[in-house]
């Protein structure tokens, strides 16, 4: 099954230093799973949260199934994502820092068939290193125009 679904938060290693990232699943519902294959998601304002000691993640937009009917999803719902109890207790222990945030980075299904969400512990970046970013971008791509 080559399914090649990989969804990017591209704002994401613009806004944020990405520290560290894990793979989590997810649990989902069968709609979703469908509307997932089908590329019919975006994760570009998504976060993510712990409540209860279950890490969740909020504000992820998977579009409703076309082929739906009366048990179809809602786009925004929170959905659970699933992780080792260590990386869990880890992830809850860096979270309680002052300025690191976890964030969605790619959603993509592996090779198992199965939905999979790579989340990165981030710290925002301040404007003046999101400049700095541009401009090593853009040196970047200049020496690669110039063929060096």
């Amino acid at each position: 099954m080559s399914n090649k679904v990989r969804i990017k938060n591209k704002k994401a290693s613009f806004e944020y230093f990405l520290l560290e990232k894990f793979v989590a699943g997810m649990v989902l519902t069968g709609t979703e799973i469908k509307s997932i294959r089908a590329g019919k998601a975006s994760i570009k304002e998504a976060y993510c949260a712990f409540h209860k000691g279950e890490l969740f993640v909020r504000n992820m937009h998977i579009a409703e199934y076309a082929y739906g009917t009366y048990n179809n999803h809602e786009p925004k719902r929170e959905r659970k994502l699933l992780l080792t109890s260590r990386e869990l207790d880890k992830l809850e222990s860096k979270l309680n820092e002052k300025g690191l945030t976890l964030i969605p980075v790619v959603l993509f299904i592996n090779e198992k068939g199965l939905a999979k969400l790579e989340i990165a512990l981030a710290k925002g970046k301040k404007l003046y290193d999101k400049r700095e970013t541009l401009k090593a971008k853009d040196s970047k791509r200049d020496l690669e125009r110039s063929g060096y």
